[in-house]
């Protein structure tokens, strides 16, 4: 099968699957009325007046800008049950983690998820993953962290896996198994490192695996002892610095980790390691939004040298949004990032965190997943907020919306 598209503004990052830092974070290279030739699932070529086989699917971009597709590359969108009281009391201006300690926040959805079956659990991640392919978010990752027992992280684990394996857009697992805890902090991380990773591991071998270090959840030490044992078998990321600055960052350096995300209450000492390293920084803006309004200072680890990514977040709790573009907008006015640079972050980056070197760029080559936005400036992706830019998704080389 075969599709081009016509006339479009091709905005993307050019230069191979590594990581943009410095003034390279933010160089797109726009190609005005370029023409995208896809073959299968795969960009076959780009550039002006190219020639496409009879019978190619045509799309007349009309000057309009040519994306790659996003990337959410952090997301806790498999869950059961709402927020809704949760979000009165915070109203109220009841703190998070008071809410946290009285068996409310991540432990009010942990008891839905473990009441849900698991086809429950795959039907209302399959209807969210089909939103995000509307908004644009051709590949997106989703942890599990809900079930905090074995059996039920493991459930989640195969909903999503399921999602997976039926839908057209890419949908990459993580095992977020240092989420929170039930009982003595020390005893259940001890059984989460002896009997949920193994089983983790036999299953899903490879699988990135993430926990959350802040106080009321995982201490640095237990998310340590989770990634010792991780390290080498499973990629690793960590939830940091959301709300206090633990120590976390240096500890995820020291071990490779991935990625290192939230980094709200990160310190400049902090801010310094992660951008002298090759850990990514992700920044999840939707939470400073819906929460207490502090946001990640990720211009300020673009200028050390940093490379971020951006991300939804996209939770029953947090931050409950699943658009790529308003996470875009919100990193531009309050994270302290150039319309450039949030792009690169929402797609190129975040490719490379999920480990996915073949696509967030529209090369020759690379997954044929594009969003074709209903403005002709890149910059106005940023500048609106709201509403859904995206006009046409083409996921794999098929084209799905509208």
């Amino acid at each position: 099968m075969s599709l081009v598209v016509r006339d479009a503004c091709v905005v993307t990052v050019r230069g191979g699957a590594v990581a943009r830092r410095g003034e390279a974070h933010g160089a797109l290279h726009v190609e005005p009325h370029a023409d995208v030739l896809v073959e299968g699932q795969c960009i076959a070529a780009v550039g002006p007046g190219l020639v496409a086989p009879r019978g190619a699917e045509e799309i007349d971009a009309r000057g309009r800008v040519l994306l790659p597709g996003f990337v959410d590359c952090h997301t806790h969108a498999c869950w059961a049950g709402d927020r809704l009281d949760e979000w009165d009391a915070k109203l109220r201006g009841v703190p998070y983690l008071d809410l946290l300690r009285a068996g409310g926040g991540i432990h009010a959805t942990v008891r839905a998820v473990r009441a849900a079956s698991e086809e429950g659990l795959a039907s209302a991640l399959s209807a969210r993953v089909a939103r995000m392919l509307r908004e644009g978010t051709t590949t997106v990752e989703v942890k599990s962290g809900y079930g905090l027992d074995a059996d039920s992280e493991l459930k989640m684990l195969r909903a999503i896996a399921r999602v997976a394996k039926e839908g057209p857009g890419t949908v990459v697992p993580t095992a977020l198994l240092g989420h929170a805890f039930e009982g003595d902090h020390d005893a259940w991380v001890r059984g989460v490192v002896d009997e949920a990773l193994p089983r983790v591991s036999a299953e899903w071998p490879g699988l990135a695996v993430d926990a959350f270090c802040e106080q009321g959840a995982w201490s640095r030490e237990a998310c340590v002892s989770l990634f010792e044992r991780a390290r080498g078998r499973h990629p690793l990321r960590v939830h940091a610095d959301q709300f206090h600055a633990l120590g976390m960052v240096a500890e995820a350096v020291r071990l490779g980790a991935r990625s290192v995300d939230h980094l709200e209450a990160s310190t400049d000492a902090d801010l310094g390691a992660l951008a002298a390293s090759p850990t990514f920084g992700v920044v999840l803006p939707g939470t400073g939004f819906h929460g207490d309004g502090r946001y990640a200072r990720a211009g300020a680890l673009v200028a050390l040298g940093g490379a971020v990514a951006l991300a939804t977040n996209c939770n029953p709790g947090s931050s409950p949004t699943s658009s790529m573009p308003f996470a875009i907008a919100l990193a531009v006015r309050f994270c302290g990032l150039t319309p450039a640079q949030a792009i690169v972050a929402a797609t190129h980056h975040g490719a490379l965190v999920l480990g996915l070197p073949d696509r967030g760029r529209i090369e020759p080559g690379l997954r044929a997943d594009l969003a074709l936005l209903c403005h002709t400036d890149p910059r106005a992706l940023a500048f609106e907020v709201g509403g859904n830019p995206v006009e046409v998704v083409v996921c794999g080389g098929r084209r799905l919306v509208p």
